[in-house]
C-alpha cells in the first residue's frame, strides 16, 4: 500500500496549492500537520505562480491499494 499526505493552501491570488508527501508517519495527529502547514505560510517556504501562501485549505492522507494482475 502507498500512502500520501496532502497539504492544499490557498495563494494570494485566491488559487489553489498543493504539496505531496510519501509515506507520511502512520501517528501524524491533525495538530501536527496544521502546524507545519502554517510554519510553511509563515516562513514562505514555496513560490506559486499565484503567489505567497496564504491559508490552509485543507490536509488528508490518501492510501492506494495496488493489485498486480499479470
Amino acid at each position: 500500500m502507498a500512502t500520501r499526505l496532502t497539504m492544499s493552501f490557498k495563494n494570494s491570488s485566491d488559487r489553489m496549492s498543493s504539496y505531496t508527501l510519501d509515506d507520511p508517519r502512520a501517528d501524524l495527529t491533525d495538530a501536527e500537520v496544521e502546524a507545519i502547514m502554517l510554519d510553511m505560510i509563515a516562513k514562505n517556504v514555496f513560490n506559486t505562480t499565484g503567489g505567497d501562501l496564504v491559508s490552509i485549505s485543507s490536509a488528508k492522507v490518501t492510501t492506494t491499494s495496488i493489485s498486480e494482475l499479470i
